[in-house]
C-alpha cells in the first residue's frame, strides 16, 4: 500500500541494536497532518490527500491559502502538501495522519530541499581535480579548464560542468529503513541520512523500490 507523510527533519542520532550494532538515524517529526481535501479517482482522475503541517496563524497566509483551511474546517498551516495515495477514499477531510503510518521495518523514499552552498566553484560543485601545483601552472589550479573553444563548434556545450549556485534543490533518497516509531513524540527514526538541514520539512512516502 502506498502512504505518505509530511515531516521535519529534527536531526541525527545513532541506535544501538540487540547485537550491539551501530545504526545512525534520522530523526523526522512525522505530523500530525490534518487532511484538508480527498481527491478520488472517480472525481480527479487520481487518489490523493492533501495535507496541512505545521500550525500557523491566519495573518501568515494569503485569502486563497486560507480558504482552503476554512472551507475543510482545519486549523491554518504553514505548509499545504499533496500526497498520492491509494486508500484516498477511506479518509475523510479533518482526518489527521500521525507517525504511526508506518511501521519499523517499513522501506520509505524521503524528499526535501538540500543544503544551499552558496555560489561555488567547479571542485565543490562537481568533485572535479584540481591542477598540479607546480611552477608554471598557475595562477588555475582550482579553474574549471578548456571550454573546447574553436573554430567548430565556437561555442560552450550545454550542461557542461562549470561553477554556479550549488545545492537549494529537490533531492529523494530511495530506499531507506524506518528503524523505530515513537508514537508518543510522533517520531520516526529512519536509517541514514536525508536531505536538507535540520529543521526543514521533507515528505516520507512508501518506497518505489520496495513494491
Amino acid at each position: 500500500m502506498n502512504k505518505a507523510i509530511i515531516g521535519r527533519k529534527i536531526g541525527m542520532t545513532r541506535l544501538f541494536a540487540q547485537d550491539g550494532k551501530m545504526i545512525p538515524v534520522t530523526v523526522v517529526e512525522a505530523g500530525p497532518c490534518p487532511v484538508v481535501q480527498v481527491k478520488t479517482k472517480e472525481h480527479d482522475g487520481y487518489a490523493a490527500l492533501k495535507l496541512g503541517f505545521i500550525e500557523t496563524s491566519e495573518k501568515a497566509l494569503t485569502k486563497p491559502e486560507l480558504g482552503q483551511f476554512k472551507k475543510a474546517n482545519v486549523k491554518p498551516c504553514k505548509v499545504l502538501k499533496e500526497i498520492r495515495v491509494d486508500n484516498a477514499e477511506s479518509f475523510k477531510v479533518g482526518d489527521e495522519l500521525k507517525a504511526d503510518v508506518f511501521a519499523a521495518g517499513d522501506k520509505v523514499d524521503v524528499s526535501g530541499v538540500t543544503k544551499g552552498h552558496g555560489y561555488t566553484g567547479v571542485i565543490k560543485r562537481w568533485n572535479q581535480q584540481r591542477l598540479k601545483e607546480t611552477h608554471g601552472v598557475g595562477p588555475v589550479h582550482r579553474e574549471p579548464g578548456s571550454m573546447g573553444a574553436n573554430s567548430s563548434p565556437s561555442r560552450v556545450f550545454k550542461l557542461k560542468h562549470l561553477a554556479g549556485q550549488y545545492g537549494v534543490e529537490n533531492v529523494t533518497i530511495q530506499n531507506l529503513e524506518v528503524v523505530k516509531v515513537d508514537v508518543a513524540r510522533n517520531v520516526l527514526l529512519i536509517k541514514g541520512a536525508i536531505p536538507g538541514a535540520k529543521g526543514s520539512v521533507v515528505t516520507v512516502g512508501s518506497s518505489v523500490k520496495g513494491k
